[in-house]
């Protein structure tokens, strides 16, 4: 239903206004009508469309109708098709009648100028903003839906600046110099040429926003006597910058109009231009107090106190016209009254995770004091998948080799543009400046969340995960399902700070699951499962490790007569138990029967909450050791705490027990993976990271390829 404006008539003098494009103006033509008037005629120019409403009916202009009673319910309705070239250039005539009288005893004159207001966006999620018949102030999700969207600008498109791009009111770019930027040096890194680093100098902080136009058309004089005012709602204003450069093109032209305490901006339309180009950032990411949705508003204000003379038309006692310079002036002191609204709304973009079988882009790991190996063996699997290798060095980690537990990497998306963001975790050790340090950066985000309570391991980001995408009993999650661990469902005991659940949770895209991991010393869910990509099925495989499974290997082996076998295998100054003497110790068995039955109920959770059958899951064969007080950790390196490239799988090395001179561990999992078609590799991380309670996945972190599948087609 077009927007309805209700206007009051005159018979004494006439009555100018704006009648905005697309909108409809309703005429009060008894409110006007002399007192003995009983019926009128209205008429008005070729430009005005007019449509009389009576007994529910509308009826357009002109029909056979001549006279319309001055019912109760009676109106008139116009609109008009095209912008006006002059003001005042149509108008519309009421001539009220007596009961049968021939002769009018009354006229009301209406002067119109119709204008064009249109706020527009990237409403049809084209990546280009253009007019539509879409509904712009509202936003729906799913394939056919419709609303504009709006990204966190919160990478540092200028390395000089102290600030996220978010925190200011100015527009960056790379370094204000065009040239291209690079990470920190000590960081052997290499680009593709076509590396957005590496291109033409252009705004990039402009190419993080999205673009609002307001265009006006019609006379120009218009706006002598309306002023049009863009502005936010106060609950958003906190949420999103506007930033507006008139018709320049410099940066430096460029200003902060709206956002923070700047609730409202007076537009003052070119003369010689009809659209205005405002860009938009979002500031924030949805969250437990912001659903996401921000509302941008421009008003039609008409100003009482300059309306032109010119526009007024004296109407004599017997309905002609008289000089139009007989209007009285208007009162002083009267407020603008606004005659048109148009809104718009946008989403600001969820941040969203990779899974483990998503392409790797670039791998990460630290150099610390005693693990050149464990770095040169991630190096060599990175070599092999032709991914970039980022190294950490010891002046930025201070000896914190746990990059998985510090940052998650993940992107933000609009149908414009995508960049990679990476989340900070409150967990804050060694590795706490390296995110807004080395990582940060053009085209490179960051977001945070910290722990007021205190922050636990839990609030390490081995302990979040995601899921590829699955389908659940008919409900599709096509960018995964995030994966976190708790205490549930044991009362007390740890959590994932509350701040950066909520976070998770009003992303929307991405549903998390939460599991249980607070039977671990540790108490990640990256050491009890994985993921793989696999050629069939739901085109990945679940790894959950499993002591059940490790049991019936070792006895299998016992039964080959293999019991002498021993773990560990060539590692100095570790003990080095036998095949028989695992299966005979009886309390390494009844804790590892608790731990099956921890793993066990997470089985029973994943099935359900991500849609899987036994035949999606497989059991890799892992003991753990510990108590139920503290916790369990892996009794040998933990083969499902991988890192996985691809088809390329880097896992702990398990140093099993050797049979035939082969390592009985690695051969079963690579039985369980290669006919998958993935090459495993197993990595040597014992004193480096095992025996610090850590494997190759906490070691390790990899960005990795945005999901094809673009977040706004879904249905949360």
């Amino acid at each position: 239903m077009a927007q309805q404006r209700r206007i009051q008539l005159s018979t004494q003098r006439p009555t100018s206004t704006v009648c905005v494009l697309g909108t409809e103006l309703s005429l009060d033509v008894c409110g006007s009508a002399p007192k003995d008037a009983v019926a009128f005629h209205v008429q008005g120019t070729p430009g005005v469309k007019l449509y009389v409403v009576h007994e529910t009916q509308s009826i357009k202009l002109p029909s056979s109708v001549s006279r319309w009673p001055l019912a109760a319910g009676t109106e008139v309705l116009l609109a008009m098709d095209a912008p006006s070239k002059d003001v005042g250039d149509e108008k519309v005539r009421i001539s009220y009648f007596r009961e049968a009288g021939g002769v009018p005893v009354g006229r009301a004159m209406l002067y119109l100028t119709c204008v064009e207001v249109s706020l527009d966006t990237d409403v049809s999620r084209s990546g280009a903003v253009s007019r539509t018949l879409l509904d712009k102030a509202t936003w729906t999700w799913g394939p056919d839906g419709h609303g504009a969207i709006l990204l966190v600008n919160c990478d540092r498109d200028d390395p000089k600046a102290e600030t996220l791009d978010n925190q200011d009111t100015a527009i960056r770019s790379y370094a204000g110099t065009g040239t291209s930027h690079t990470r920190n040096p000590l960081f052997p890194m290499f680009f593709p040429p076509d590396f957005p680093f590496l291109q033409p100098f252009s705004p990039p902080d402009l190419k993080d926003m999205s673009q609002m136009v307001l265009r006006t058309r019609g006379p120009r004089t218009i706006f002598a006597g309306h002023r049009l005012l863009l502005h936010v709602d106060f609950s958003d204003a906190d949420k999103v910058g506007v930033f507006y450069g008139g018709n320049s093109i410099a940066l430096e032209e460029y200003k902060h109009v709206l956002g923070g305490s700047k609730l409202a901006y007076t537009i003052k339309p070119s003369r010689h231009q009809e659209e205005s180009i405002f860009y938009v950032e979002g500031l924030t990411f949805p969250d437990v107090d912001f659903s996401g949705l921000v509302a941008f508003h421009v008003t039609l204000l008409e100003s009482p106190e300059k309306v032109p003379a010119a526009w007024g038309v004296r109407v004599s006692h017997n309905g002609g016209e008289q000089s139009p310079n007989a209007v009285p002036p208007p009162s002083q002191g009267l407020l603008e009254t606004p005659i048109f609204t148009d809104t718009v709304v946008f989403r600001v973009a969820p941040w969203i995770m990779t899974p483990n079988t998503a392409a790797p882009l670039e791998v990460f790991v630290c150099s610390v004091d005693n693990n050149e190996d464990f770095v040169a063996a991630v190096g060599a699997m990175a070599e092999k998948t032709k991914c970039p290798l980022t190294v950490c060095p010891l002046l930025e980690n201070r000896q914190d080799r746990w990059i998985q537990d510090e940052v998650e990497f993940g992107y933000v998306q609009a149908p414009h543009k995508t960049f990679p963001v990476v989340f900070d975790s409150p967990r804050d050790q060694g590795l706490k400046n390296f995110p807004v340090k080395s990582i940060l950066g053009p085209d490179f985000g960051y977001v945070a969340r910290q722990a007021p309570e205190g922050a636990s391991s839990l609030d390490s980001f081995g302990n979040l995960e995601v899921s590829p995408p699955v389908t659940v009993q008919g409900k599709e999650y096509p960018l995964g399902r995030i994966l976190i661990g708790s205490s549930f469902p044991r009362f007390g005991g740890r959590r994932m700070a509350k701040a950066v659940k909520d976070f998770l949770v009003a992303q929307q895209v991405q549903a998390p699951v939460e599991l249980f991991s607070d039977w671990l010393l540790v108490g990640h869910v990256d050491e009890f499962l994985s993921f793989v990509p696999a050629p069939d099925r739901k085109g990945f495989r679940l790894l959950l490790a499993s002591p059940s499974a490790c049991y019936q290997l070792l006895k299998e082996k016992q039964e080959e007569g293999f019991g002498e076998a021993v773990m560990f295998e060539g590692l100095k100054e570790v003990s080095k138990p036998t095949i028989n003497e695992i299966l005979a110790n009886e309390g390494l068995r009844k804790f590892n029967n608790y731990v099956q039955s921890c793993i066990n109920w997470n089985r029973d959770i994943l099935k359900r909450a991500l849609g899987l059958a036994e035949s999606d899951i497989l059991d890799i064969p892992q003991l753990f050791r510990g108590n139920v007080a503290t916790g369990a950790e892996a009794f040998f390196p933990d083969m499902v705490n991988m890192l996985v490239l691809g088809r390329h799988l880097g896992i702990p090395k398990p140093f099993g027990p050797l049979v035939g001179g082969q390592c009985c561990l690695e051969e079963r999992v690579r039985a369980l993976l290669e006919p998958l078609g993935l090459t495993c590799t197993f990595i040597d991380d014992y004193f480096s990271y095992h025996v610090l309670s850590g494997e190759v996945h906490c070691g390790t972190n990899v960005r990795r390829k945005p999901f094809a599948f673009k977040w706004w087609h879904m249905v949360p």
